[in-house]
């Protein structure tokens, strides 16, 4: 055994992993289709206006606003139909004075007409006539063009996160791709001679693997590349190959052989090809992680036990992560609920109480480091200061949601 030196507090760790990392410069080209949830790595100028021309705000008649002045029910203005407009069609001719065209939404104006009578002011004339109930002004009804884009607008700009509507704008301007940066690539490893990979029958002594997969989704969910590595053996030399190997990504997360036996011997793989920032937290669940670098990639080693290893995930791992992807700082939803039961906890040790949240009631559903079910269960976590020792029941708790 070798015993943990000075831990370090869990705000101290947020700031050494907050200075590390730079935002990935690799950019790539990618369809619409594949852009949801993407960073643009440039600004986007619209090589149009949008909409491309005037039209159609209701469905109606396009007129002459000045053929329509005094019109009233009692004495309408009767106008003759010289054709109907459909979308995505021009008008045969242009509007002249005493003329409209029957439109459909969208369609666009005629030339000479510059307002839109809607239909329900209105009812068929004699002899291709329309009689017209009430009188438009200028741009009456009428979508200007131009008049959401203009063309050379800057619609877009580096660093902008592709919502729904952002890629709606971007289809609009006529765009089939975009330039984004490039996501980061995490290299998650298991580490330990008794993981085995689900789907393989248990021999003495094994367990299934589970941080791979737990890593890989939180991964992906923060705008990162899962890339998954074979599990590795608690060797040095297994280390090593491991590490050449994931040193290709931009990220390296490896789980187990973080804590203090002879075979933890992730600090000495990390140490002597680059440098340990910090070995040992003083948090609860989680005490054994490591942070390093080797070459400028930034190395997280996780404890082996599941949930030590995902809650420091979601505490840990995504903020950098999301800071590598350009993706603005995660704000977790958050809820002031009272405690459903009393808790103790470790004084000295700043403590991640897995909750489930139920009946407007924060449940502690914390049962040891190494249960998935801690997680499993829970919608969140409370944070418990190293200076409380116990929170009683009906105590007033913040929950962070995962």
């Amino acid at each position: 055994m070798r015993p943990f030196g000075d831990v370090i507090s869990i705000a101290a760790a947020r700031a050494i992993v907050g200075a590390a990392g730079t935002p990935l410069a690799r950019r790539e080209r990618v369809p619409l289709d594949e852009a949801r949830r993407r960073v643009l790595a440039g600004d986007i100028l619209s090589p149009r206006d949008v909409p491309p021309f005037a039209r159609a705000a209701m469905d109606g008649y396009a007129v002459r606003a000045l053929d329509t002045t005094g019109a009233t029910r009692a004495q309408p203005a009767t106008l003759r139909v010289k054709d109907t407009i459909y979308t995505g069609q021009m008008a045969s001719a242009p509007v002249s004075a005493g003329e409209c065209f029957e439109i459909a939404t969208g369609a666009p104006i005629p030339s000479g007409a510059d307002a839109v009578v809607m239909v329900e002011e209105t009812a068929p004339g004699s002899a291709g006539t329309v009689q017209i109930f009430t009188a438009v002004g200028p741009g009456q009804h009428v979508g200007q063009q131009g008049a959401d884009i203009r063309s050379g607008q800057r619609v877009l700009g580096r660093g902008d996160l592709l919502t729904a509507s952002r890629l709606g704008a971007v289809a609009a301007m006529g765009y089939a791709d975009v330039e984004v940066f490039a996501r980061p690539r995490v290299a998650i490893a298991s580490t330990g001679n008794e993981i085995v990979e689900p789907g393989t029958p248990l021999g003495p002594g094994q367990i299934h693997d589970v941080n791979r997969y737990t890593l890989a989704s939180v991964v992906a969910e923060h705008g990162g590349v899962p890339v998954a590595r074979a599990v590795v053996s608690d060797t040095l030399e297994a280390l090593d190959r491991a590490l050449d190997a994931a040193l290709a990504d931009d990220l390296v997360i490896l789980s187990g052989g973080t804590s203090v036996g002879e075979r933890d011997l992730i600090v000495d793989a990390v140490s002597r090809r680059g440098r340990v920032l910090f070995h040992g937290i003083a948090v609860k669940p989680g005490k054994p992680t490591l942070f390093g670098e080797i070459d400028g990639t930034p190395i997280f080693g996780m404890s082996g036990y599941p949930t030590s290893c995902l809650v420091n995930a979601y505490v840990l791992v995504v903020p950098l992560l999301r800071r590598l992807a350009h993706l603005p700082p995660h704000d977790p939803r958050r809820v002031s609920l009272p405690l459903a039961g009393p808790v103790r906890s470790v004084a000295g040790r700043h403590q991640f109480l897995t909750v489930r949240v139920a009946d407007a009631l924060a449940h502690p559903m914390f049962k040891g480091s190494g249960d998935i079910t801690s997680m499993a269960g829970a919608d969140g976590y409370v944070e418990i200061p190293d200076t409380v020792d116990r929170l009683e029941a009906g105590e007033t708790v913040e929950v962070v949601f995962f």
